[in-house]
């Protein structure tokens, strides 16, 4: 488990609302983190900090982050330069703060050499001004749908924020037919 404790920090990376939750997307310089901001903004989602989000812990024991006054509304994409979100988009498409319910680690193929797990992925959990934050480490590769596969995690991840894991049912259903079947 990687630590980020502090009761403020400021975290590299895009901080977008997906489907209701806080999602980072963090990882190197040019890895896509902002075409995949773009992309999810062309979808409906929303861009809360570009660059720079400021995180710390509410009194309600959520790490709850925010753009600094300056960025706020403006996302950089290499090639196209700085975009005004609110005008290019609608104000709708800007959130001031929201809380951090999980970090979308795109990692480069030479920082993705490790198969990840077949049925859980690469998963762990971050410390985040010192609260556990779910981390999802997704693969780069030319020709996927990075805005399809961060979707489909924050959808996950709200299955298992309400009890329900994927992985834990299909073992489940596996085990159950192996024992039917008497082997």
């Amino acid at each position: 488990m990687r630590r980020v404790s502090a009761p403020k920090v400021t975290l590299h990376g895009v901080f977008v609302e997906i489907f209701g939750l806080g999602v980072l997307l963090a990882g190197k310089s040019g890895v896509g983190k902002s075409e995949l901001a773009l992309e999810m903004l062309a979808r409906g989602h929303r861009l809360i900090a570009d660059d720079a989000a400021e995180f710390e812990l509410a009194h309600d024991g959520r790490v709850v982050g925010r753009c600094p006054p300056l960025l706020y509304g403006f996302l950089e994409v290499r090639g196209l330069g700085i975009l005004h979100i609110g005008r290019m988009f609608g104000e709708p498409a800007l959130r001031a703060s929201k809380a951090l319910d999980l970090i979308l680690r795109l990692d480069g193929a030479p920082d993705y050499m490790d198969p990840p797990d077949r049925l859980r992925g690469r998963r762990n959990d971050v410390m985040v001004c010192g609260k556990a934050i779910p981390e999802i480490s997704l693969p780069v590769r030319v020709g996927q749908s990075l805005a399809t596969l961060a979707e489909a995690a924050c959808r996950d991840q709200t299955l298992k924020r309400d009890g329900y894991d994927a992985a834990e049912d299909f073992v489940a259903r596996q085990m159950k037919h192996i024992k039917e079947s008497g082997r």
